[in-house]
């Protein structure tokens, strides 16, 4: 193998869950796990067995991986226990998962203060730890936590931790306060990788000084070849390193290689902003690479020299990205990633077609007025099928009504029913139909299955999953826009997204709603007019 190849290792949906604000389901993790996985990723962490309900969940069910190892993350045996009789070991190593990582103390002031164990106690719970996961996993890769610190304090006993866990796949480095400057990072590596080859060395940087990604190329220069991080820099107090950023700066700037393809880069904008759809937050303008700022012209100079030449002003090619170039004034980029998203979804189309410029012109227009396709694809498909002509109309929304009715009932309690009434035609016929829901989208959605499921029992198994709602303009108060995102699924197992916008957010949600339906009909082949 190549001595400039790295390794990725994402922790977005362990350490990134610990960011304030944020609340990882089963199911985000499994959409999420995917993603990365066909991102090219080398390993995915998906959570801590044994540590909280979701990541049990999350255990007892993995996803399969077809590119990355999927890894459960722990801790080495508590003091005063032995590595066969640990519960938290126990609960690592019973997972149907056989890549494992582990977290030990690498700093003497942590473990006498934080452990209360002695410093050679620390040394054998590493030791033992890992031996006894080797015999029971196929890969053990050990973080030490707090190395940088404890190196700075200690050098000595920071590298007999190190040297505890020499029979772990990974050592990787954790700069867990992220307090390490550069200029110490490279001292410190640079003395690690004297000891133990860089082949076996990873990096885990925290950014509290807004050194994460910085640190990590660093720490690569210096020899480490794992790199560890999280999807937008997800991570507890200031977050993780950015792989967003890492990524493109190791292959594109300094030359080294990943299992992440040139093609699989063209996905990185995507997959940012999916993370923050399914978080229900704003992206970051700004972000490095992604940003919708990144590559974003505002008149003078910039794009009169822009128009002659990128390179003027862009560091790279923003498709190499998955980004495009905004010239604000007069915006007139994105057929190439309409096109790249058209291969995904098995649509050809001659790029000189005019429906294609349309559909970009479309594109642009519904974006401005507060839709986002990124984090619904399913949207995004049946909006270019429509344009072009490839989708078959199921039904028809010819009217609905939504009536909230707030009372108190016999009992005396306080209650709240929704009642919806919806007029559909389909194939000509015309149908009515009124239910009731624990809430009007609720209700909303019952009323279109009552009349749906007896002419298209496909919909039999969709279930709504998630439900988000985000006010695009919240300056306007109760007039601001919202903005509904709705994550549907089958028996099958299939996940898909849809998106609604309108200043009534009945409307909105209504609109995702049929979109996800239609969805499943058209993915499924069914009849028009149905059976």
């Amino acid at each position: 193998m190549s001595d400039k190849r790295v390794f990725i290792y994402d922790c977005t949906l362990r350490d990134g869950a610990q960011t304030q604000g944020v609340d990882f389901s089963a199911a985000d993790k499994e959409i999420i796990a995917g993603e990365l996985d066909r991102l090219g990723f080398d390993y995915v962490e998906g959570g801590w067995p044994g540590a909280n309900p979701t990541d049990d969940a999350f255990f007892a069910a993995p996803p399969a991986l077809e590119r990355a190892r999927l890894t459960a993350f722990g801790m080495t045996r508590r003091a005063g226990r032995s590595a066969e009789n640990d519960p938290g070991l126990a609960a690592l190593l019973a997972t149907p998962v056989k890549t494992v990582c582990m977290v030990g103390k690498a700093w003497d002031f942590h473990v006498t203060s934080a452990l209360g164990a002695e410093l050679e106690e620390n040394l054998a719970m590493i030791k033992e730890s890992i031996a006894h996961a080797n015999r029971r996993a196929d890969e053990v890769l050990f973080d030490a936590e707090h190395f940088f610190d404890g190196y700075k304090a200690n050098p000595g006993y920071a590298m007999d931790c190190l040297k505890a866990a020499q029979d772990a796949r990974w050592i990787v480095l954790c700069d867990t306060n992220g307090g390490t400057l550069p200029g110490e990072m490279a001292e410190i590596v640079a003395a690690v990788v004297a000891d133990i080859p860089g082949g076996r060395l990873g990096i885990h940087c925290h950014d509290d000084t807004g050194n994460a990604v910085a640190n990590t190329l660093i720490a690569v220069e210096a020899g480490v070849r794992q790199v560890q991080g999280t999807i937008n820099g997800l991570g507890e107090r200031c977050g993780n390193a950015n792989l967003i950023s890492i990524i493109p700066s190791l292959v594109l700037k300094m030359g080294y290689e990943t299992g992440v393809t040139a093609d699989d880069m063209t996905h990185l904008a995507h997959v940012s902003r999916l993370v923050d759809e399914r978080l229900n937050q704003a992206p970051i303008r700004a972000a490095p690479y992604v940003g919708e700022s990144a590559f974003a012209h505002k008149g003078g100079l910039h794009v009169s020299a822009v128009e002659k030449d990128p390179r003027c002003y862009e560091h790279i090619d923003p498709e190499l990205v998955g980004n495009h170039r905004r010239i604000v004034i007069s915006d007139q980029a994105g057929k190439s990633n309409i096109q790249a998203r058209f291969r995904e979804i098995g649509l050809d189309i001659d790029p000189d077609d005019p429906k294609l410029a349309q559909l970009v012109k479309t594109v642009k227009e519904r974006e401005f007025d507060g839709y986002s396709y990124d984090g619904a694809e399913a949207s995004f498909e049946l909006l270019a099928r429509r344009a072009l002509g490839q989708l078959p109309e199921y039904f028809k929304g010819t009217s609905f009504r939504v009536i909230d009715e707030r009372r108190w009932n016999a009992k005396g309690e306080l209650i709240t029913l929704s009642e919806a009434t919806v007029k559909l035609e389909v194939n000509g016929r015309s149908f009515m139909t009124v239910a009731e829901g624990n809430g009007p989208v609720n209700a909303l959605e019952t009323a279109l299955r009552k009349v749906l499921l007896p002419l298209y029992p496909q919909l039999e198994d969709v279930r709504l999953v998630d439900f988000k709602v985000r006010i695009l303009r919240p300056g306007d108060g109760s007039a601001a826009m919202p903005r509904v995102m709705i994550e549907s699924a089958d028996g099958k197992g299939e996940h898909w997204s849809t998106v609604g916008v309108s200043t009534n957010i009945i409307d909105a949600s209504y609109e995702a709603l049929r979109d996800g339906i239609v969805y499943k009909l058209f993915r499924d082949g069914a009849p028009v007019g149905g059976v």
